[in-house]
């Protein structure tokens, strides 16, 4: 893995307030504070492209698959880092609002106190999956590659490569919707070094049937089967196809189409709705979903052994009744909870109260025991168990560990 070019924190700007949600441990007052009016507020805050707002730095890692752009900052020392993962027709300013919700009190409350199982919004990795957001693989003429997508055992091992490339050893990894889906792969691709996982409305079996099975299990997710055939009329004439997106964005369709996603659509920020319009990729949505209905969800879920929590709304599209009884029934201790009021984008419907749940989730299953690991090691890094050696592979690619992320030049 190589870093391209990284571009730092404004120096020049007042630093970025640090999210009051520590490390489970520890607690600490707020450093800033929301009306407890606002807290409840439906969509309180918009999507912002702005990395260095929140103290990340953005860089690129060349991977065998294509480069991955990523944003990383808030360091603590820690050996152990937080990555969050987007989904489908997103990148990593989905996440801007819990971000902007954790620098403002958080899941603090009115007392100002957090948690002791806190989910930690420090030690941050954020990447733009690839085929989405910046990370978009190229050919050589610099143009979008033609290129299948990358399997889901293959994105999750450029996720641990990356980390690792960073400086850190474990992660909590939460992801939303197929970022859900991945990092469930990840837990279980690196249960060892996977702490905890954090799904937000995360697509998992009720996906897979439906893909597999778009006529006779059309109930199921009625509104996801009928997005995917969508995504597949718009795949075979894109980029046309995302210009459509974007035009019925300008002349202000797409407010109502995207109407079945959220539970009050007229109240979500219109740079949400623009960014579901710049972020849709209907062909990598159409491969995706088809990887996802190749995988063998029981089989590989079954090595996870870190706490798995999650949160959904009770107005989500893509996610089924039967997911949570076939999730419990896969990995031992699986907790989940349903937020009211809220569609398929809790964190940012209701960043507050998906903080919330998904602290105290994370502290219910604290004292619970970790199983034993089961079946054979899937994914090695080399000696010593290091990645970053010149005989490293990953998907078969050699990989070279940068010499410090200090060394590379800011980009202003």
């Amino acid at each position: 893995m190589t870093i391209l070019v990284t571009r730092t924190p404004d120096r020049t700007a007042a630093p970025a307030p640090v999210t009051s949600l520590v490390p489970a441990g520890t607690s600490r007052t707020s450093v800033t504070s929301v009306p407890e009016t606002r807290r409840d507020e439906y969509c309180p805050f918009p999507l912002s492209t702005d990395a260095r707002a929140f103290g990340l730095t953005t860089s690129s890692m060349r991977l065998g698959s294509g480069t991955l752009a990523v944003r990383h900052g808030r360091r603590t020392g820690s050996d152990t880092a937080t990555v969050l993962l987007h989904g489908a027709a997103g990148s990593w300013t989905t996440w801007t609002p819990l971000l902007s919700a954790a620098t403002n009190g958080g899941s603090a409350g009115s007392t100002g106190r957090v948690p002791s199982g806190a989910l930690a919004l420090t030690d941050l990795i954020i990447p733009d999956l690839p085929g989405w957001g910046d990370s978009e693989p190229a050919d050589a003429s610099g143009r979008h590659s033609t290129r299948p997508a990358p399997g889901i055992t293959t994105v999750a091992a450029a996720i641990a490569e990356t980390v690792r490339a960073l400086g850190y050893e474990r992660w909590h990894v939460v992801g939303h919707s197929l970022g859900g889906f991945l990092a469930l792969e990840l837990a279980a691709l690196e249960p060892a070094a996977t702490v905890s996982v954090s799904l937000v409305s995360a697509t998992t079996f009720s996906v897979v049937d439906s893909v597999r099975h778009p006529i006779t299990r059309f109930t199921l997710l009625p509104g996801y089967t009928a997005l995917l055939g969508v995504m597949r009329a718009l795949a075979v004439a894109e980029p046309a196809g995302r210009g459509l997106v974007r035009w019925l964005n300008r002349v202000g369709v797409l407010r109502g189409l995207t109407a079945p996603l959220f539970s009050r659509v007229d109240a979500v920020p219109a740079s949400v709705i623009s960014a579901l319009a710049t972020e849709v990729r209907p062909r990598a949505f159409v491969e995706a979903s088809a990887l996802a209905g190749a995988h063998d969800p029981e089989r590989s879920w079954a090595r996870i052994t870190c706490p798995v929590r999650a949160i959904q709304g009770d107005a989500d599209i893509f996610v089924a009744d039967s997911d949570r009884a076939r999730l419990s029934a896969v990995i031992p201790g699986f907790v989940s909870r349903t937020i009211a009021g809220t569609g398929h984008f809790a964190h940012i419907e209701k960043p507050f109260a998906a903080l919330e749940a998904l602290s105290s989730l994370r502290e219910s299953t604290l004292s619970a025991p970790k199983p034993m690991v089961q079946g054979p090691k899937v994914y090695s890094h080399g000696p010593a168990g290091r990645s970053g050696d010149v005989n490293d592979q990953l998907c078969g690619m050699p990989i070279v560990r940068p010499p410090s992320m200090t060394n590379s030049a800011p980009v202003e």
